[in-house]
């Protein structure tokens, strides 16, 4: 009601928080309708822009995932240093995480769908550091000497991040069962 209430007035410049945090799917189309119907009544070439918490912890762990791990080393030796692309196990694990975030931030109108993938990617990134745990313990000659770098935190941070991700999907979840029940 609130926003219908601001767009009657005509406004130049119209900042929303969170304008669809306890709105069905479809109240969300309806909603994104008017305002673009109204927008486009007056003439504004305006960009509507939908962000929620949880998207900008998925797409950091996308960018620990698919970026940071090209660039920081997993460990360094006295001869050279290791980067996720020197093992494919290792690569693949990373880059499938990667995916997997990407996936998550598409499916922000199903929080479901998107909760499950984050667990999926929260599954991958343990499978990574285990692996990772494995590789500095059993691993003879090559790595004993090895100064641990700060690839090997990648997969911790992104569980992090993920773990802060489906928090806020719940709380969304949680928030628009709740006006539902008031309807």
């Amino acid at each position: 009601v609130e926003i219908v209430r601001s767009l009657l007035n005509n406004p130049k410049i119209l900042i929303m928080d969170e304008p669809t945090s306890v709105l069905t799917p479809e109240e969300i189309n309806k909603l994104f309708k008017i305002i673009k119907k109204k927008l486009l009544h007056l003439g504004s070439q305006n960009t509507i822009m939908l962000q929620r918490i949880q998207t900008v912890y998925i797409i950091l762990s996308g960018i620990c995932s698919g970026v940071l791990s090209f660039l920081l080393p997993l460990w360094t030796s006295t001869t050279a240093s290791f980067y996720a692309v020197d093992s494919i196990e290792i690569l693949v694990l990373f880059l499938a995480s990667a995916v997997l975030a990407v996936v998550a931030v598409l499916q922000f109108k199903s929080r479901q769908t998107q909760f499950v993938v984050c667990r999926l990617n929260i599954i991958l990134n343990l499978i990574l550091l285990g692996l990772f745990v494995y590789r500095l313990l059993n691993v003879s000659g090559a790595y004993k000497d090895a100064e641990k770098g700060i690839g090997l935190f990648l997969p911790f941070i992104s569980i992090v991040l993920l773990v802060l991700a489906n928090k806020a999907i719940k709380k969304d979840e949680a928030l628009v069962k709740s006006v539902d029940r008031l309807r």
